[in-house]
């Protein structure tokens, strides 16, 4: 018997999330970005320009990329590092891995990609300078041992960068909540032909921890130095915290 967790709204078996959440990536992989511009007009690309800032990534440098989706942060990565550097793209995806693979090597980078479970990484201890994981936490089940996984694999004095959409400032609310709930589902329809998988997308975001209670968890992972940065009035929030 498997314990029960939520899939947006809904109450699921552990088991049946995996699968349910791999059928909204294999849904909208194709479309991913097209939708990611639409649906935040374009300010997704400038939370990940932050984040990459934050990353601080020097020649060298041992990264790993979570949920890397369509690529774009290992490939900001990958140029950072260098060639004496190493840039992981990972996802637990197969659809979504394909479209970052295809797409670092269209820009000439050949980095290596790997089909792996965050809560589960295939990595030793100490290894990478950096972890970063864009937009996937929120849909990992196990997320605290997602987060002790991530610190295990870090190097003492890593850091681990965390982007995710988070709890939007109190005034922006119900305007936030009306695009959420009516206009993503209705252009996940026109453009992807998939309203639920963005209505999954919506109510995903209203699951996942706020600020505070993701900065505690990092930090109850064994992270220290946890901080976050608000953007966009906390409709993304980029955490960061160091293993020492």
């Amino acid at each position: 018997m498997t314990n029960s967790t939520h899939f947006g709204y809904k109450t699921v078996s552990e088991d049946d999330k995996v699968h349910e959440v791999a059928k909204v990536f294999h849904s909208v992989a194709s479309k991913y970005d097209v939708m990611n511009d639409l649906m935040s007009g374009g300010l997704h690309r400038l939370w990940k320009t932050f984040t990459i800032a934050n990353a601080g990534v020097r020649p060298g440098f041992k990264v790993l990329d979570i949920a890397g989706g369509t690529g774009d942060l290992a490939r900001a990565f990958a140029r950072q590092a260098g060639k004496t550097g190493e840039v992981w793209l990972t996802d637990i995806n197969e659809s979504m891995l394909r479209v970052g693979r295809d797409r670092l090597l269209d820009k000439g980078l050949i980095t290596p990609t790997l089909l792996c479970d965050a809560e589960k990484l295939p990595f030793p201890d100490n290894y990478f300078d950096r972890v970063s994981v864009a937009f996937g936490l929120r849909n990992m089940t196990h997320k605290d041992q997602a987060l002790a996984e991530m610190r295990r694999v870090l190097k003492p004095g890593g850091k681990l960068l965390v982007l995710e959409f988070s709890k939007v400032a109190a005034p922006l609310q119900k305007p936030y909540d009306v695009y959420s709930f009516s206009v993503l589902p209705w252009l996940g329809q026109k453009i992807a032909g998939d309203a639920d998988s963005y209505r999954y997308l919506a109510e995903s975001i209203r699951m996942h921890p706020d600020q505070e209670t993701l900065k505690t968890m990092m930090e109850t992972a064994g992270l220290e130095r946890v901080q976050y940065f608000n953007l966009t009035a906390g409709v993304a929030a980029l955490h960061t915290g160091i293993k020492f």
